[in-house]
């Protein structure tokens, strides 16, 4: 796994929240759950993303150090500085609980 050693994209694991303000209406609001670095590769030609496209639409890869104590999961967003991304995959890298690789779309930005 040579990508390993090039984490470095700077990711924020987002958590969607909904809050009530005093008056009874909820706004969407985003909880950071961990801040680590990355591994990202965008969608293209390679042997390995042609091998998955049968199984994902995704647009990017990322692959990060798993984080003791949290379960990144697909209600999940990752923020970095090319915008916000939609988990849509978790998978164990390997089966050895050491690194997690995520598939996930990017998101268009609404305003």
């Amino acid at each position: 796994m040579s990508s390993l050693g090039r984490m470095n994209v700077f990711i924020d694991i987002i958590e969607p929240v909904i809050e009530k303000d005093k008056d009874g209406f909820s706004r969407e609001t985003d909880k950071i759950i961990a801040s680590v670095r990355a591994y990202k590769e965008d969608r293209h030609g390679s042997t390995r993303w042609v091998n998955m496209a049968s199984f994902s639409e995704s647009s990017t890869l990322f692959r990060f150090r798993k984080i003791p104590g949290i379960n990144v999961d697909t209600y999940h967003i990752i923020v970095c500085d090319t915008g916000r991304y939609k988990i849509t995959s978790t998978e164990d890298v390997a089966g050895r609980g050491m690194y997690i690789e995520v598939l996930a779309d990017k998101l268009v930005d609404k305003s």
